[in-house]
């Protein structure tokens, strides 16, 4: 078996290396996008509040131009994901037994245990990826030469993010008059953390996902994906390719914003298609409030991110699936 191959977790190695029913979906239709990437175009250096808010609103998901990230910096960072990546599968795992760096195959919000007694069923993404909280990096030694050459890169990219994310709050809190002083609690720094994927190539690619269909549970995701494609948003019920363009990224509206906007603003739905030919890398920033944060609204329960989660996660291990802003919604009569 090739490197490529022995980088993979094993229950993403070819079929032959496989049993056929490992990866035979209950159900293998899909359906397929019907239009090309129409997304709205957010100028960073000309930041128009009404094309924002219409972005949030109508759509909960928005491509982000002229954001200040040097290119180099993220050619850098992708090279070195799939540097990490490329490892044999039984090296990155001794690697990454730091807590700190969280290794993960399968659906990220299942332990490894539960991915594995999922074998066989259509519950399982087809992914592998690990994360980072970035307020601990300094706390990250590695005497490994790669990850310690790569933890300086995510330093760099740690104050970009935190910069967009906070520049982006704060017009959205002005545009929905949330108490401004109060932005550090609403969007906690000190909770963001990259999530860096591979979705490996898969010769079944039409009958498994990447991703499921999911929302973020984030204030905001800050995306960087590669050339690959696979990236898939719903909007008015139609399903569109959110495609690759360079030096652009991806900006999606989580289930915390939403919340905190009374649902004006709109979680994005979406997805990620899997490649036959090519591995998929991207890399995602994950932001959220501030741990004893109430999030107040009349269409919900009072409820904190940490409430939320632990709901999540509950969802998840017992259904299978993430019910998400539902668990919280007030009941009108």
């Amino acid at each position: 078996m090739g490197l490529t191959y022995a980088s993979y977790p094993p229950l993403f190695r070819p079929l032959e290396t496989q049993t056929q029913d490992t990866f035979e979906p209950e159900n293998s239709a899909k359906q397929i996008p019907n239009s090309s990437d129409p997304l709205p175009l957010i100028d960073l250096q000309c930041l128009d509040p009404e094309k924002l808010r219409e972005a949030c609103t109508d759509w909960g998901i928005f491509r982000l131009v002229n954001h200040g990230i040097p290119p180099t910096l993220l050619e850098k960072l992708q090279e070195h994901t799939r540097t990490i990546f490329s490892i044999p599968f039984e090296s990155k795992k001794a690697l990454f037994k730091s807590p700190l760096l969280g290794y993960f195959w399968g659906t990220p919000l299942l332990t490894q245990s539960a991915v594995a007694l999922s074998r066989g069923t259509n519950n399982i993404d087809w992914v592998e990826g690990f994360s980072v909280p970035l307020s601990q990096l300094s706390e990250l030694q590695p005497q490994d030469s790669v990850i310690a050459s790569f933890r300086l890169i995510l330093e760099e990219y740690k104050e970009h993010l935190s910069r967009l994310a906070t520049t982006l709050f704060k017009a959205m809190a002005k545009d929905l008059n949330l108490d401004l002083s109060r932005h550090n609690t609403y969007l906690s720094e000190s909770t963001g953390f990259l999530r860096l994927y591979r979705y490996p190539q898969c010769s079944m690619a039409d009958q498994n996902w990447g991703m499921e269909v999911h929302t973020d549970s984030s204030v905001l995701s800050i995306l960087l994906q590669d050339e690959v494609g696979g990236l898939e948003a719903v909007k008015d019920n139609k399903w569109f390719n959110v495609d690759p363009i360079p030096n652009s990224l991806i900006v999606n509206i989580g289930d915390m914003m939403q919340a905190m906007s009374n649902d004006e603003y709109k979680s994005a739905t979406h997805r990620v298609n899997l490649n036959k030919h090519k591995d998929r890398i991207s890399i995602c920033y994950f932001v959220f409030p501030a741990d004893a944060h109430v999030i107040l609204s009349s269409k919900y329960k009072p409820f904190t991110y940490n409430d939320f989660r632990a709901q999540v996660q509950e969802d998840t291990k017992n259904l299978g699936f993430k019910v998400g802003l539902d668990r919280f919604k007030v009941l009108h009569d």
